[in-house]
C-alpha cells in the first residue's frame, strides 16, 4: 500500500537544492479538479513524433508544441483526490506518463535544441511542473514518489529521460488496464536493444545498463539470489530479474555466474531521430 500522498508532495516542495539553477518561474499550481485522463491527444502526440525504434523527431515536435503543452496541463488539473481515488496501475501509468511528458517538454522548450538533456540547468531537481495540486520536480515524481510508493522496479524501463542509452520511449502511453503487459515489454525491448544487456559468451562477459547500478535496491526485495549469479547482492537480484527475460540457455549462463559483468558506458546524447 502506498503512504499517504501529502507526505510525498511536502517533501518534494521543500527539496531545493543549493546548486540548482532556475530555468525560469516554477510553474505554478492549477485548480485540480479532473478526475480521470483522456491519453487519446498524447497518443497521437507519441505516435507523430516517436520512431519504432524509440527516437524523437524534437524539431518537429518543437515546431508544434500547442498538443503536448495541452496534454501537460491536462495532466496539472488531476486533483491528488481523483488520484488517490485510482488504482495502484492507474497510478504508475499516470506518473510514468507524467515524467515522460514533462521531459518532452522540457528538451523542446530549449531554442536552440540542447544536444544533451544534462545541459539544461535546473532540468530534474530544480524546475517545478504543476501535478496533483503541487510544483513537482521530474526527479520527485521518479524518486519521491514512483519508486517510494511503489515496489515496482520495472519503471526503470519505462521512465525515459530523453538519452540514447535510456530504454526506448514507447510509442503509447501506459495505461492502468495494461501497464503490467506494458512493463513487461518495455523490459524486454530495453534489455534485447544494445543499451539494456549485452552477453558476449566468447569473451566471457556479460554487460549491463548503468542503470541497474543507479537503482539497484529497487530489484532487491523482489529478486534477491544470494546463491546463484555473480557480484554483489544487488547485482545478483538484477541478474535474476533480467533473467526472466532471457531463453532458457542465456539465463542457465547468468545463474551459472562464471563471467565478467561490467557496466555499459551510458551516452547522455538526445534520443533524436536523425
Amino acid at each position: 500500500m502506498s503512504k499517504p500522498l501529502s507526505a510525498v508532495l511536502i517533501a518534494a516542495i521543500a527539496f531545493t537544492p543549493a546548486c540548482a539553477l532556475p530555468l525560469g518561474q516554477a510553474t505554478a499550481p492549477i485548480a485540480a479538479t479532473q478526475d480521470s485522463i483522456d491519453y487519446t491527444a498524447y497518443a497521437d502526440i507519441l505516435k507523430t513524433y516517436v520512431s519504432p525504434e524509440g527516437l524523437v523527431d524534437y524539431a518537429a515536435l518543437q515546431a508544434e508544441p500547442e498538443a503536448l503543452n495541452d496534454f501537460v496541463a491536462q495532466l496539472g488539473a488531476v486533483s491528488p483526490t481523483a488520484y488517490e481515488d485510482w488504482s495502484q496501475p492507474e497510478k504508475i501509468a499516470f506518473l510514468i506518463n507524467a515524467y515522460n511528458a514533462i521531459t518532452l517538454q522540457s528538451i523542446i522548450a530549449q531554442q536552440p535544441l540542447k544536444q544533451s538533456i544534462r545541459n539544461i540547468p535546473g532540468v530534474w531537481n530544480f524546475k517545478q511542473h504543476a501535478l496533483l495540486g503541487q510544483g513537482l520536480t521530474l526527479d520527485a515524481i521518479e524518486h519521491d514518489i514512483l519508486r517510494q510508493d511503489f515496489s515496482e522496479p520495472r519503471i526503470h524501463a519505462a521512465l525515459v529521460c530523453a538519452a540514447n542509452s535510456c530504454p526506448p520511449l514507447r510509442q503509447e502511453p501506459f495505461t492502468g488496464a495494461a501497464l503490467d503487459a506494458q512493463l513487461d515489454d518495455q523490459t524486454q525491448q530495453w534489455l534485447d536493444g544494445p543499451h539494456g544487456l549485452s552477453i558476449d559468451r566468447d569473451q566471457n562477459q556479460v554487460a549491463i545498463s548503468l542503470i541497474f547500478q543507479w537503482f539497484g535496491e529497487d530489484w532487491q526485495a523482489q529478486y534477491a539470489a544470494p546463491d546463484q549469479f555473480t557480484g554483489n547482492p544487488t547485482e545478483r537480484a538484477v541478474l535474476n530479474f533480467i533473467g526472466d527475460y532471457l531463453s532458457p540457455s542465456d539465463r542457465a549462463y547468468l545463474a551459472a555466474g562464471d563471467y565478467d559483468l561490467r557496466y555499459l558506458d551510458y551516452d547522455w546524447a538526445l534520443n533524436k531521430q536523425q
